[in-house]
């Protein structure tokens, strides 16, 4: 592994679904110790890079390199050095968090011991302890948003990808989200978060990437997006570049 790769490299982006152009051209980097945030009105594009980014689509043209491992030519390094929490996710209801985390670090080849720590580690932290060895059926939206998020986190891979990863918390573990999100930042962690809550990513990313119509047309810090005017708001910004028609 190339150790000073960053954590995302996305060169020329492109995914049709017959006529529509769900993505064209979208070029963007994550970096170690950063998180990006990524914009856009409904319809606009987010969520099919996110899944052509995991290797859940195959994009029709264009390059993703994760932690320094081509995708399409390396697609199981790549996926290995990614976790993912998709806009639906999705679990095996037949188990409970504890065994769904068991399983997805059997996926990894993650020492067990280690692993086994490192999941009541998470689970603690997002409040899902005292239902760890209930079946995931029994859960709610926010438990199982929760037991996806501590499965992208339990192999500390140097990209994390976020779909509307807010969707269902409360404002406890939503808090608790965006700490772990900033500690993984903090030891070199790579963030990519899709998300509508504008404030949030305000206060959270250190750069947002705003896609219209599956194009960026606007990335940078929030500095930089103002363009000197310190009055100007993140909404402001977007809602003069991405929701514009």
């Amino acid at each position: 592994m190339n150790v000073d790769a960053a954590p995302l490299e996305v060169t020329s982006l492109a995914k049709a679904f017959g006529r529509i152009e769900a993505v064209a051209d979208v070029s963007l980097r994550v970096r170690s110790g950063e998180i990006v945030g990524f914009l856009g009105a409904n319809g606009a594009g987010k969520t099919t890079t996110l899944r052509c980014l995991a290797g859940l689509l195959t994009p029709d043209d264009g390059r993703v390199v994760v932690a320094g491992a081509d995708l399409a030519r390396e697609p199981r390094v790549a996926k290995a050095r990614l976790g993912l929490v998709a806009d639906r996710p999705f679990l095996y209801e037949a188990l409970s968090a504890l065994e769904f985390l068991a399983f997805v670090a059997a996926l990894y080849d993650l020492p067990a011991d280690a692993a086994e720590r490192r999941a009541h580690s998470l689970l603690e932290r997002l409040g899902l302890a005292a239902d760890a060895s209930r079946l995931l059926e029994g859960y709610s939206l926010g438990m199982r948003q929760k037991t996806a998020i501590a499965a992208a986190l339990l192999h500390s891979p140097p990209l994390l990808l976020l779909d509307e990863p807010l969707n269902g918390l409360d404002p406890l573990s939503a808090r608790t989200l965006k700490e772990l999100l900033r500690e993984h930042a903090a030891a070199g962690g790579g963030v990519l978060v899709s998300t509508h809550l504008l404030d949030v990513a305000e206060k959270l990313c250190d750069r947002v990437v705003i896609l219209r119509a599956g194009r960026v047309v606007a990335e940078g810090t929030l500095e930089s997006l103002r363009g000197g005017d310190t009055q100007r708001s993140l909404e402001d910004v977007f809602l003069e570049l991405g929701a514009a028609h």
